[in-house]
């Protein structure tokens, strides 16, 4: 190549529109020929804290064309205008620009921060149907174990499912605190277990908040050494050096830029696609010296098959979520990692590429279609817990015993309906909202037979303790004869009486037995003092008897009578 070739090309290169990187143009697109205007894209290609509705959109995200690729579209629309409309040619240019959007804006994300990622091989347990005892120690083993910017979707569920659980039992203390007369402005309900699930979640959050602080730092950092990157490419055009020299130094600042650090993910996009602006320039450049170019190409299609071989791959592994994770992964190697191939494989590549990536998205969408159903009969599962419920609460019960038998049985219920699983997003509020009030309403029927049996209880306490009193008058009394009737008809009355509040029961009841005893203790050492007198009588009057019955005469009547 000679100097006066190399210099016309640098000039014409130099002319070529440069994409201005600003603060607000994180979706801006590089290619010219992308005048549709763009799509808001309703969901992240990765981000999924629920479960992702499986839409058309995701497709479209995830089937993103390079660069190079999206550059020729006009090209492309010229060969097929014989069999395709021009109506036709502008929807498709429309899903191109969306289909590179919604891939950018996931790979942004993740790009920011990769260690985020691993928020993906993190399982998550059917928080659901855990009590708040597991949700809060399955919160400490996270905080453990885990990267703290790994686990926010775990953790908004964990709390998600605590507060709510926490919520409704703080529903039913309140209940029961107004119940028993007490004033709502004096209310107030806390648990160790409240304070100890509290206590973790403050430390989530500082921990998390230093965290983010610190990467704040480093992605500003690393933007600024990728914009340096950025000039130094650009430089490559306007220094006088052996193509050789200039061909090596182009790789050099490749190496730097694959380990130059992720950067805001606002900036991500527009630093990316000016970054393969100038990296295109380069080739442009290098068109007049093919055996670099062709070099290039080769190897870039070498590792773009390899990315097709394993999307083909992952298109028949059963676990659909983690192949369309590592989808994702491969989009963002073919995006970040691997350069332009030679015009007459781009097409036929990427065809390869969307079609493994389409039949990946399919079998997603019927995993969550599938998925669906099951959350469906989980929700007619809990529809028929609810109403059973209701059958309960409809009902009313005269006893304590019968009202124990049925607090068991809507606990029992309750925990039945935790277990029952997820339910559609989309009724989730609704079910939960249903379920709290029927068990609600139980629980004020059983508030309420409890608050009067509380009063009959507190009534037979009084009851009681004038029985007590009477007992406690007459105990002392010598009028055996009057007061044992007495104290026998209010020993008779208290066992009719019924029940008395559990912190009476024992108190009242060694009052009036101690007040009972005493006085039939002293009725029986009466009587045996009685019993004594009685028998030294009946003692005498058989010596007496004894004495006549051995008596012998002895002749002299008078002498007889004196003995």
């Amino acid at each position: 190549m000679s100097q006066s070739d190399n210099e016309n090309k640098k000039e014409e290169l130099s002319k070529k529109e440069t994409p201005e990187i600003t603060q607000n143009s994180q979706h801006q697109e590089t290619t010219s020929e992308s005048t549709t205007e763009e799509k808001k894209v309703e969901e992240s290609f990765s981000e999924e804290v629920e479960h992702p509705k499986a839409t058309t959109n995701e497709l479209e995200e995830a089937m993103v064309a390079e660069s190079t690729f999206v550059q020729d579209t006009e090209d492309h629309k010229k060969a097929k205008a014989e069999d395709i409309d021009i109506e036709d040619d502008d929807h498709e240019e429309t899903i191109i620009d969306e289909h590179k959007k919604g891939v950018d804006d996931s790979l942004a994300e993740d790009s920011e921060d990769e260690s985020a990622t691993e928020r993906h091989t993190i399982p998550k347990k059917d928080y659901h149907s855990m009590s708040k005892e597991q949700l809060t120690d399955e919160l400490e083993r996270l905080l453990k174990n885990e990267k703290i910017q790994a686990i926010k979707e775990h953790v908004i569920e964990i709390r998600t499912e605590f507060n709510a659980k926490f919520d409704e039992e703080l529903e039913e203390k309140k209940e029961d605190f107004l119940a028993d007369g007490g004033n709502i402005i004096d209310f107030h309900y806390s648990t160790p277990l409240k304070n100890r699930f509290n206590s973790l979640y403050f430390d989530y959050r500082e921990k998390r908040n230093k965290y983010y602080q610190q990467l704040k730092q480093d992605l500003n950092a690393n933007l600024n050494k990728r914009l340096e990157i950025i000039e130094e490419l650009k430089g490559l055009l306007d220094v006088e050096e052996n193509i050789n020299t200039t061909y090596n130094h182009f790789k050099d600042i490749q190496d730097k830029w694959r380990t130059a650090g992720p950067i805001p993910r606002d900036k991500y996009n527009n630093v990316w696609n000016t970054y393969h602006h100038h990296v295109e320039n380069f080739y442009d450049f290098l068109h007049l010296n093919r055996e670099f170019r062709d070099m290039d190409f080769k190897h870039n299609l070498d590792q773009k098959l390899k990315v097709i071989d394993r999307a083909e791959e992952l298109a028949q592994e059963e676990d659909t979520n983690r192949a369309f994770r590592e989808l994702q992964m491969l989009h963002k190697m073919w995006k970040e990692e691997l350069g332009p191939v030679a015009k007459d494989y781009r097409e036929e590549i990427w065809e390869r590429f969307s079609n493994a990536t389409k039949v990946i998205h399919d079998r997603r969408q019927e995993y969550f279609e599938n998925l669906d159903k099951e959350f469906e009969k989980n929700w007619e599962k809990k529809q028929q817990i609810i109403e059973k419920i209701r059958e309960i609460a409809d009902q009313d019960f005269s006893s304590h015993n019968k009202w124990q038998q049925k607090i068991k049985e809507i606990e029992a219920l309750r925990e039945e309906f935790f277990k029952a699983g997820k339910v559609p997003k989309s009724k989730n509020e609704e079910t939960w909202a249903d379920f709290k009030e029927t068990v609600r309403r139980f629980n004020r029927k059983k508030n309420s037979f409890y608050k009067n049996l509380k009063k009959q209880q507190y009534d037979n306490l009084e009851k009681k303790k004038e029985l007590i009193q009477i007992a406690e008058d007459n105990k002392d009394s010598d009028d055996f004869k009057t007061i044992t009737p007495l104290m026998k008809k209010i020993q008779s009355d208290w066992k009719n009486i019924g029940h008395v509040p559990r912190k009476d029961s024992d108190k009242v009841w060694k009052q009036f037995k101690a007040a009972c005893n005493y006085y039939f203790e002293r009725l029986h050492e009466n009587r045996s003092e009685e019993n004594k007198e009685e028998m030294e009588a009946f003692g005498n009057k058989k010596e007496l008897l004894d004495k006549i019955r051995s008596f012998e005469h002895s002749g002299d009547k008078e002498e007889d009578l004196k003995t």
